[in-house]
């Protein structure tokens, strides 16, 4: 993956720390919730298509900058925690090359074949 890349999405995990600083958790949730956006590629048990789509629906940006707007506008921060945690996650993938899947299967990225 290209640098430019990998200091984009870093600028973008630091930002996801940032917002995450202005709620009231301790930080210890940040590090116990970073990963559970990966509970979504159990979807692959049920084959390529479905793994793809719930691993891109949490893995995907906008969506979780709507999560975190919407918890913003009615002022709920467990709310606006999800959408932190699923942005941050989604650079902090990024900067390792993990991209969005395509349906041919977990190792096809928007950034490129994994592991090639």
């Amino acid at each position: 993956m290209k640098t430019v890349i990998k200091l984009e999405e870093t600028a973008l995990f630091i930002l996801g720390i940032f917002l995450f600083n202005r709620l009231n958790f301790e930080w210890w949730w940040f590090l116990v919730l970073i990963l559970a956006p990966d509970f979504s590629m159990i979807g692959y048990i049920f084959g390529n298509k479905i793994g793809a789509f719930a691993y891109n629906i949490f893995h995907h940006k906008g969506i979780a900058l709507l999560i975190y707007g919407l918890g913003y506008y009615l002022r709920i921060e467990s709310i606006e925690l999800a959408g932190i945690i699923l942005f941050s996650h989604s650079a902090m993938d990024r900067i390792f090359g993990y991209g969005l899947k395509y349906e041919k299967g977990f190792k096809y990225t928007h950034l490129g074949e994994i592991g090639k």
